[in-house]
């Protein structure tokens, strides 16, 4: 099976189920950015950071490609089975950034992304995550998606500033204070 097809050299895309859509089509953009974050969390992943880290970050992952999936598909194909994001996926982000907060001085500023490399890493992760997030909420707009992947989005954005504060405190960084002179 070669890679390529040429199907899409007209600028055009096919759905998951058969429609083909513009390129440029706000779900193409959104399932597109949705890849763009799992690169990322693939790079923090890549880090030198503890396994639980890793282990949880590779289950999102996997989630961000059942999101992906179900962004994918075309919406006017009502019988096309795709993986469901489940409450128990947001619970998962919740309890484990309620694990780490235990472990982290309180917030008590507004904290700048950097300090080292794989913080910041978190940092970019965040913001793709927040773009995906307005992206999604753009698409509900004028097409079905399950308010889950909203959900879901917003919380792993949460997740991903709380790794970060935690990879700071792990990795011996400074957490760097925003002053506002």
């Amino acid at each position: 099976m070669k890679i390529y097809t040429k199907t899409g050299d007209d600028g055009t895309t096919m759905l998951f189920g058969g429609g083909r859509v513009s390129k440029a089509n706000l779900r193409i953009e959104s399932y597109g950015t949705v890849d763009e974050l799992n690169a990322y969390i693939g790079l923090i992943r890549d880090q030198d950071i503890g396994d639980r880290h890793k282990k949880l970050l590779k289950a999102i992952q996997n989630r961000l490609f059942v999101i992906g999936a179900n962004l994918a598909s075309d919406p006017d194909k009502e019988k096309l089975q795709t993986p469901d994001i489940r409450e128990e996926d947001i619970v998962q982000l919740e309890n484990e950034m309620d694990v780490l907060q235990a472990e982290l001085p309180p917030l008590k500023h507004f904290i700048l992304p950097g300090g080292h490399t794989t913080v910041s890493y978190c940092h970019l992760a965040r913001c793709v995550c927040r773009r995906t997030e307005r992206l999604v909420v753009a698409l509900s707009e004028n097409e079905e998606v399950l308010p889950i992947i909203i959900r879901y989005l917003n919380r792993l954005s949460d997740y991903l500033f709380v790794l970060g504060r935690m990879l700071t405190m792990e990795l011996g960084a400074e957490e760097i204070i925003w002053n506002m002179r």
